[in-house]
């Protein structure tokens, strides 16, 4: 299958970003609607993939190093999409020359993001009703001695 990534901003394509989250989040997970909507969307970094131009991905970083609001549709997952979508969020973060990123897994969700190499960093915590762990990916930085 060949998808598309890019990388956008929630004033260019707030309609296909708000529809998988939408999907996900909301209906799916049944997130209160005034939980999943905030301020911070207008300043993210967002990732959006496509599949023959329908949208079925995203995810966003803060541009503190805070990646959240992954999401991929359901027939899309366990087929590398939301890798990609992590993935694509890790490499603008480096571009940035952040030092680390770190978000808010669902419990559910932890071997993800262990396989991506986040560590957990926090105790079990209620988000929207559903079990978290924050969890953070330090990059290794070249130190010449």
């Amino acid at each position: 299958m060949e998808y598309t990534l890019k990388l956008t901003r929630w004033d260019k394509d707030q309609t296909l970003l708000s529809e998988i989250r939408r999907r996900v989040f909301i209906e799916e997970q049944q997130v209160p609607e005034e939980l999943e909507w905030d301020d911070d969307d207008k300043t993210c970094i967002h990732v959006l993939v496509s599949d023959n131009n329908i949208p079925i991905a995203t995810g966003r970083i803060k541009m503190d190093g805070h990646i959240g609001r992954m999401a991929v549709l359901k027939n899309y997952r366990n087929k590398g999409v939301g890798s990609a979508v992590l993935d694509a969020l890790i490499n603008f973060s480096k571009t940035l020359k952040m030092k680390s990123v770190y978000l808010h897994a669902q419990t559910s969700a932890i071997p993800f993001y262990e396989k991506h190499n986040f560590k957990i960093s926090s105790e079990e915590f209620m988000d929207a009703g559903i079990p978290h762990k924050t969890m953070i990916k330090l990059f290794h930085t070249n130190v010449s001695v």
